[in-house]
């Protein structure tokens, strides 16, 4: 068990990101010049979960559309979604990862507004000022997900979407270390939270690591949350994490497609 409380968490887990730029996690690693020169040609593809492409028609028209890149830091999605076309700000907790968007930026002559903040809090954009929400699988690393739902809908124009990926809970049911071994090993209950679901030692071991904290949403609050903020899901899809020994039995990431009436 720990006392940090969530503000706290949001401060731990931005300076964590800006670790894992420094250490050169994948997600953090920007994006090709050829990748941009594709995208400005009309060639692109973009993620919202570890490996499955999201489907071109989930964008709309994206020539000149207002999108917001939420928790998208990184150098990657948004700087394609920008050379397809759009007009894009993106929001990350990380000042190294919108580094690393601006570095593409600069270095492709892309227009990228850069925003510091936190994903549930979207109060410095006025109602309806985005026909597009691009969310990737980040809210493992929000304490609370309905906020971030609800301020989606707010920020959107009528008919605005919602793309969101997201981890299937299920992936927080088994011991971590056992996976490394390849065992499924069930010892947490859902909803999970790194703070409060790890015991000493292996609380203690995360952050010692300096590894960002993550949290297990439900599918009530995944789905439903959307849902219950307004929206309609238009659009589903799964995906795997080659990573995990789950992957060998169910796809563990989840995307939807929800659109603002």
């Amino acid at each position: 068990m720990s006392d940090l409380t969530p503000p706290d968490v949001v401060a731990y887990n931005r300076d964590a990101w800006d670790r894992e730029v420094a250490r050169g996690n994948r997600w953090t690693v920007p994006v090709s010049r050829e990748q941009i020169a594709a995208a400005r040609s009309g060639d692109w593809q973009v993620v919202l979960t570890p490996t499955r492409p999201v489907p071109r028609d989930w964008f709309g028209e994206l020539g000149g559309a207002p999108v917001l890149g939420l928790a998208s830091g990184g150098g990657q999605q948004v700087p394609i979604l920008a050379a397809a076309g759009a007009r894009i700000t993106v929001l990350d907790n990380s000042p190294g990862q919108l580094a690393r968007d601006r570095e593409v930026a600069e270095r492709e002559g892309l227009e990228i507004r850069t925003e510091l903040g936190r994903m549930d809090d979207l109060s410095r954009f006025a109602d309806g000022s985005f026909a597009l929400v691009f969310h990737p699988a980040s809210n493992v690393f929000a304490p609370e997900i309905r906020p971030v739902w609800r301020e989606c809908f707010r920020v959107l124009r009528p008919g605005g979407r919602l793309l969101s990926g997201f981890a299937n809970p299920l992936l927080y049911l088994f011991d971590e270390e056992a996976d490394t071994r390849g065992e499924l090993i069930v010892c947490h209950r859902i909803p999970y939270a790194d703070l409060t679901s790890l015991e000493g030692d292996a609380l203690a071991k995360r952050m010692a690591t300096g590894e960002p904290l993550q949290y297990g949403h439900t599918l009530d609050d995944q789905i439903g949350g959307q849902i219950d903020a307004g929206f309609r899901i238009e659009g589903f899809f799964e995906d795997g994490f080659p990573e995990t020994t789950l992957n060998r039995y169910i796809a563990s990431f989840i995307a939807t497609l929800a659109v603002k009436p």
